[in-house]
């Protein structure tokens, strides 16, 4: 036998044993057993997740108790109302309340449904203008490169430092310059221009693939249709999220600083002179109290099964 043959044969031994000892070696049913037991230690036991769950039970069931106090308390005739200690759930449920409401509210000169029209104004058109105008602004500045673009997103985050306290002689200046005092604009256009929201859409604008935008260029898109094709759609739980906390905000707002007429007065104002009204507007404080809750709830409720809806559906890679 040549050298040749020998070494050959010996280069094949050898692979053949590398082989055997990558090879893993046959599992039998007790090892199985072991590494099954041994991955269920790792993770969390059945009293792990049962106790972790009932932990997760508590502090949902304490953070929902306001909201489970206010609709009690829209129910409670006047005398559980005032029972001291309080008790969270009504025992003897009365629409009483709501009536005593309605009564003292169709006694007032202005209408009750002029208060809600208004607020359907103020809260509908600073929503949406909010969110389109914060999309606009938001696009340019992730999706475009020009001179000033930092600077200019640098001034977005710094406004985000102030309050609206110290914002709020400013504002009222520059609104009447303009000649919007006593008007819906007063209310409505200092919304649209919230940096809050155009932060959030550009960081979510940010992580659309450019290539799908160079390719709707080639396809002959023009940019504001690329914006609400291609860009609005992708970034639906960003404009929903928006959407919530912009309502939230505006269904809030008394007008109370621009507004002089009665008959331009959001909701918020003439429910707060009810609550101040002492003990004896206890029953249509509560009601009150439920009634503006109960829209910004509902809101927040129908957007987030959307959010979630399009979160579950959506995911680009570039």
């Amino acid at each position: 036998m040549s050298e040749n043959t020998v070494a050959t044969v010996e280069i094949e031994e050898t692979e053949v044993a590398e082989n055997r000892i990558r090879e893993p070696k046959p599992l039998n049913q007790s090892r199985l057993k072991r590494l099954f037991h041994r991955e269920r230690r790792i993770n969390r036991s059945a009293a792990g997740n049962g106790l972790l769950f009932v932990l997760m039970a508590i502090c949902g069931a304490f953070m929902a108790l306001p909201l489970v106090m206010v609709v009690n308390n829209a129910l409670k005739p006047i005398d559980e109302l005032l029972q001291f200690p309080p008790r969270i759930f009504v025992r003897n449920p009365t629409f009483e309340n709501f009536s005593e409401l309605f009564y003292m509210l169709s006694e007032s000169w202005v209408p009750f449904s002029r208060y809600i029209l208004n607020t359907i104004i103020i809260t509908g058109f600073g929503t949406v203008g909010h969110v389109i105008f914060a999309s606009l602004a938001a696009y340019p500045l992730a999706k475009h490169d020009f001179k000033g673009k930092n600077m200019l997103f640098s001034m977005v985050i710094l406004s985000m430092m102030f309050s609206w306290q110290v914002t709020q002689i400013p504002n009222y200046m520059i609104i009447t310059w303009l000649g919007m005092n006593n008007t819906y604009l007063a209310l409505i256009l200092p919304a649209t221009a919230f940096g809050m929201g155009l932060y959030l859409m550009k960081q979510f604008m940010e992580q659309i693939p450019d290539s799908l935008i160079e390719s709707a260029r080639l396809a002959g898109a023009n940019e504001f249709m690329i914006f609400w094709v291609i860009i609005m759609p992708n970034v639906k739980p960003a404009w929903l999220t928006l959407a919530i906390f912009q309502f939230q905000q505006m269904w809030a707002q008394t007008g109370h600083l621009f507004l002089r007429s009665e008959e331009l007065r959001p909701l918020q104002y003439a429910m707060q002179f009810i609550t101040l009204g002492g003990v004896g507007r206890a029953g249509a404080a509560a009601a009150v109290a439920f009634m503006l809750a109960a829209v910004p709830i509902t809101f927040f409720l129908l957007c987030q099964s959307r959010i979630l809806e399009t979160m579950t559906t959506s995911g680009m890679k570039d």
